[in-house]
């Protein structure tokens, strides 16, 4: 039994990240012994490469607007942990989630002792107390983020209303295959006979994944420009505007606070399966609620102002495709200025691609660094990123990312920009430092 906070996370943290082979029978032994907390619950179930933080937000923000509870449940956190299982946008409490260890404590002991493979991994664990706490706590609906993948994801044992799939790109190939088709297979694992199926702006052989794994299960198909449309107002000052229409619904000069094409993309794909769940339920879907749950949605550490002069912005893109969209943000909104970008990934990422992908914009200046890093997961050394770039005429290194910053500031004119982007542990670090 567990008496503190500390020894709660301690314990999670504790067990095994990955067992060798994929399944989800473990899961569904584990989710039969607490009495399958998860078949009571209305789910929408999210998965994809990248964008699924972001539409989990806007989807959270619409139906709170309606007056419904909302659980949440995403990854990785930002600030506290406690954020990973959240209600209404609060996080759990750190009373309630040493209850909930205390709860599955005596069952994961009992499979550690009997179950071939052993017990729960950690995020099997972390799943389970989510589904026993939302069923708990009656929520109206749950918004379950997938962890990895989505086939074998430990979330996988849930049958939601809507599934939506946000992107598909290159990210955990070990673990999800080296091509595209390959990955967007195991995201659309997802996907459950019957259960319409929402995908964002993903490539054409991606989609054409999707579509045979839908078709196999007769779940219906709704995709970003081929029946759900978006056309996106040039820009004046921060966030997006941009007119929507799907069937009957046809909505003009929406806004979002959080920038870029690609969140514009994410906000459609969350309205749509927001617009689908709120069928289904009878509910309401009118365009106050939408024009206010869009306005109102907060995504931290996603292309996040937090200072104004200069403007100093904080943007997660951990992963190639990532990168690519934020480039091409960065291209097309901030032509007249001069960029001073701070870079810090964990060593397992493709971080030629991402660098190589930034210095394809002139007007960025490069500052590689480094930060802490979460438990075993190592950052990339600054130094050995360098020494594998062909040019290093707009790249510097810095020990530390307190003095990447300080050298940014002062190379910096009034109107320059500094965006301090890579990994999310990164960001985490970064803003708890700078904004508490």
């Amino acid at each position: 039994m567990v008496k503190s906070y500390e020894e709660a996370l301690a314990f999670i943290h504790g067990r095994t990240q990955f067992k060798k082979i994929p399944t989800l029978s473990r899961m569904k032994i584990f989710m039969k012994k607490l009495n399958n907390p998860e078949q009571g619950l209305k789910i929408i179930h999210v998965a994809g490469t990248n964008g699924k933080g972001s539409t989990v937000a806007f989807l959270r923000s619409l139906l709170m607007e309606t007056g419904q509870k909302v659980g949440t449940f995403t990854s990785p956190f930002l600030m506290r942990f406690n954020e990973r299982i959240s209600v209404n946008n609060q996080p759990i409490s750190d009373e309630d989630l040493v209850d909930l260890v205390n709860e599955v404590q005596p069952i994961i002991k009992e499979l550690d002792e009997t179950l071939e493979s052993g017990g729960p991994t950690e995020f099997e664990i972390i799943t389970a107390m989510m589904f026993v706490y939302f069923a708990k706590i009656k929520v109206d609906v749950a918004v379950v983020e997938v962890g990895i993948g989505g086939k074998f994801d430990s979330t996988n044992v849930l049958t939601p209303l809507v599934s939506v799939i946000t992107t598909i790109g290159f990210d955990h190939m070990k673990l999800l295959g080296n091509t595209l088709p390959e990955i967007a297979g195991q995201k659309a694992g997802i996907i459950k006979d019957g259960v319409p199926v929402v995908v964002g702006n993903v490539p054409m052989d991606a989609l054409t994944t999707i579509e045979r794994e839908a078709t196999s299960k007769s779940a219906p198909l709704f995709h970003y420009a081929t029946d759900f449309f978006v056309k996106i107002e040039s820009p004046t000052g921060w966030g997006e505007i941009f007119d929507y229409q799907f069937k009957a619904a046809q909505l003009k000069k929406l806004r979002i606070d959080l920038m870029g094409d690609y969140q514009v993309e994410n906000a459609a794909t969350a309205l749509t399966a927001f617009i689908l769940f709120q069928e289904q339920l009878k509910g309401i879907k009118s365009d106050k609620v939408i024009r206010d749950g869009l306005q109102k949605t907060e995504w931290p550490g996603r292309f996040e102002l937090i200072n104004q002069s200069p403007q100093i912005i904080l943007d997660g893109a951990h992963n190639p495709p990532a990168m690519v969209a934020v480039t091409n943000f960065l291209k097309n909104r901030y032509k007249q200025q001069e960029l001073y970008v701070i870079l810090a990934i964990l060593a397992d990422k493709e971080f030629e691609k991402m660098v190589t992908e930034l210095l394809s914009d002139a007007h960025i200046h490069l500052i590689l660094t480094t930060f802490n890093g979460p438990g075993k997961r190592k950052p990339a050394d600054p130094k050995t990123i360098f020494n594998q770039l062909s040019k290093h005429d707009r790249v510097q290194i810095a020990d530390n990312w307190q003095l990447a910053l300080t050298i940014a500031m002062h190379s910096i004119s009034a109107d320059d920009v500094i965006l301090i982007t890579g990994s999310l542990y990164f960001i985490s670090e970064v803003r708890q430092n700078l904004i508490g």
